[in-house]
């Protein structure tokens, strides 16, 4: 397989590690930061805004593990790539939203 399609399934797995925060917030009934508040980043958006953001984040996820090469689960280097971004979204986002909240 070409490099750009394990390029593709890691860039996925940081969209689909960053909707889990912004979903979970969101069908919470909790505001959260998202791209769209003021300021950038570190305003928080509405309940529906982070719904909503989480899904678009979820299917673009999808449709770049899908719509990217030949997907193959169980441990391949494709789901270890979708894995590794997961795990480099997560620990960025602890980081970046910890400091922002302050927690």
């Amino acid at each position: 397989m070409v490099w750009y399609v394990y390029l593709a399934y890691f860039v996925a797995g940081l969209f689909l590690a960053n909707g889990v925060p912004h979903f979970v917030n969101g069908i919470s009934g909790g505001r959260f930061q998202t791209p769209f508040a003021k300021p950038l980043g570190v305003g928080e958006s509405s309940p529906l805004v982070n719904v909503i953001w989480g899904l678009v984040n979820f299917v673009i996820g999808f449709v770049l593990v899908r719509g990217v090469g030949d997907f193959r689960c169980g441990f391949t280097l494709d789901i270890l790539m979708v894995g590794l971004g997961a795990v480099v979204a997560a620990v960025g986002l602890a980081w970046y939203f910890g400091r922002v909240r302050g927690s």
